[in-house]
């Protein structure tokens, strides 16, 4: 049984030395790694959080990626916390920008009125909200962030992690002592450091039973990343970029897939997800609304609409870009090739924006950098839609959550069939089967799911006892992470991690042996519903 006197004794007071001690270390500050800290901090631990980038959030603000939720969100389908959250978007904008009184009176207001969701909204408002929330724990002493860190060692014995060794951008190391750490790193980081055995891209269909898995494993078949960024559009203006380096090969480059892309990737012509025939959007950042029956993709994620604010207020309207269009597939950022792939996809990004306002002649859009808080104008940090997974305690499989797969296994009508039940479940959320064109030269995998529950086994490793997963490295496929790596389900998988190593620090028991004793996990369900979790969904539709 752990001590957790000797771990709040000590706290965090040694954050400015070389040393620091705490209940709940967490690895990672995006957007499960915030949900983890606030959980645990909620319980009473001691936590110290670090984050690559000096912006908290992950995809909700230094990826750049508005939520993209399920359509029950305003209700049910989160946590509290999550849709606290939500609610503090709002109120900022109320707060501290000059929106018009109609808009101003719209209980769900919807800043940019994007399509893809109810909340689209500027990164770095989310940045500000999310701060906002960690602040009273870092006043009073029981929270230290890290910022600009990463995780370089870790000292594990046998099946627990002792100590990680964190180093800052400018070189200066710190050890982090804790007796539950939560890998909510971007790509599972700490697992290969801790030598918590995790697996890649595809498993093989004998393995997982899975109707979308290959016949063999494919490791190193992972889906594209994205470097988004932000424009508006200023008509009359000439905003144009320099060339990019790479400018002639992305603007002639057509991709390689199976089944075929229809034609190069700079065009608005693109696979559609689902029956992956050719499908044609438009772009135009001068309308105000989708034309019927046609996408426009500068609405598509637009996170600010000038119509919602006072006249003056924005020049134009702002979009983000996350498109198939700067999707990367051509490698991975797993990988000692990393950082080639991750400049090459900077310039696929930027040769998005230059064939837009040259061969398109939209000169008005401009990058706004300013928004992404960054040099170069693009995302912080790139959109990882695909991590490292642990090999879990339960994996989660296309069996227990695809629409398709589970009338098959349970003989059931689509009007009929639900999710897996699980007993363990530590949350809930809803998202398709969403897997994005990847590294293997696959084309889209896009099937409905059902909305489905977490299983706490998914966040516990099958030998390390100690860690915790805490967004999308848990235990899923390749498959089903497609509906496992959206907002409010990371929010919710980090949430979980983070009371459930509050609650383990607090018994003196595992996860593991929670998970196992019926009398421990009712009691960790029943605290979990109380603090604002949903466990199960009373009846929804397949996505």
């Amino acid at each position: 049984m752990v001590n957790r006197r000797v771990f709040l004794a000590s706290g965090v007071a040694l954050a400015a030395g070389r040393e620091l001690r705490c209940d709940v270390a967490v690895i990672g500050a995006g957007t499960g790694g915030v949900a983890a800290a606030l959980a645990a901090l909620r319980n009473g631990m001691r936590v110290v959080l670090t984050e690559e980038t000096d912006w908290v959030g992950g995809q909700l603000t230094s990826q750049m990626v508005p939520p993209d939720e399920h359509p029950w969100v305003e209700q049910f389908g989160g946590t509290r916390l999550y849709r606290e959250y939500r609610s503090r978007i709002r109120s900022y904008y109320r707060d501290h920008y000059p929106l018009t009184e109609e808009a101003r009176g719209r209980w769900n207001l919807n800043p940019g009125d994007g399509s893809v969701s109810r909340i689209t909204h500027e990164p770095h408002v989310s940045t500000a909200v999310l701060n906002a929330m960690l602040a009273r724990y870092i006043s009073g002493g029981q929270l230290t962030v890290l910022y600009d860190t990463v995780p370089v060692k870790a000292d594990a014995v046998g099946d627990r992690v002792r100590a990680v060794t964190v180093r800052h951008k400018s070189g200066v190391e710190k050890t982090i002592t804790a007796p539950y750490f939560v890998d909510a790193t971007e790509q599972g980081d700490l697992l290969p450091l801790a030598g918590i055995e995790f697996v890649t891209g595809f498993e093989a269909q004998k393995d997982t039973q899975e109707p979308h898995a290959p016949a063999f494993a494919q490791p190193d078949n992972i889906q594209a990343f994205t470097v988004c960024f932000a424009v508006d559009y200023v008509a009359g203006e000439d905003h144009t970029i320099e060339k990019p380096r790479d400018y002639a090969f992305w603007r002639d480059y057509v991709p390689a897939m199976k089944p075929a892309w229809p034609g190069k990737l700079l065009g608005w012509s693109m696979s559609d997800p689902v029956t992956l025939k050719p499908r044609s959007v438009i772009f135009d950042p001068s309308a105000e609304n989708n034309p019927p029956g046609k996408l426009n993709l500068f609405i598509y994620r637009r996170i600010a609409n000038k119509r919602n604010f006072t006249p003056g207020a924005y020049a134009g309207d702002v979009s983000l870009v996350n498109w198939p269009q700067n999707d990367y597939w051509l490698g991975n950022l797993v990988g000692p090739d990393g950082a080639k792939h991750l400049d090459r996809a900077k310039q696929l990004s930027l040769s998005l924006l230059y064939w837009m306002q040259t061969d398109q002649g939209w000169k008005g859009l401009r990058l706004r950098g300013d928004l992404a808080g960054t040099e170069d104008g693009l995302a912080k940090y790139p959109y990882v839609r695909e991590s490292r997974r642990i090999r879990a305690e339960f994996t989660v499989l296309e069996q227990h959550v695809g629409l398709d797969a589970r009338m098959q296994v349970t003989g059931l009508t689509r009007d009929a069939v639900s999710a897996e039940r699980f007993p363990d479940s530590v949350g809930i959320g809803s998202y398709r089967i969403d897997l994005h064109p990847s590294s293997g030269g696959d084309n889209y995998i896009d099937v409905a799911s059902l909305p489905f529950q977490i299983p706490m086994g998914a966040l516990i490793p099958r030998r390390m006892e100690n860690v915790l997963a805490g967004c999308k490295n848990l235990g899923v496929t390749h498959i089903t992470n497609g509906c496992y790596r959206l907002h409010p389900v990371e929010w919710n998988i980090g949430e979980a991690a983070g009371a459930v190593a509050a609650e383990a620090v607090r018994t003196g028991h595992t996860p593991r042996h929670i998970r196992k004793t019926d009398a421990l996990l009712t009691a960790l369900q029943t605290r979990l519903t109380a603090q604002g979790f949903e466990l199960a969904w009373a009846r929804a539709t397949a996505r």
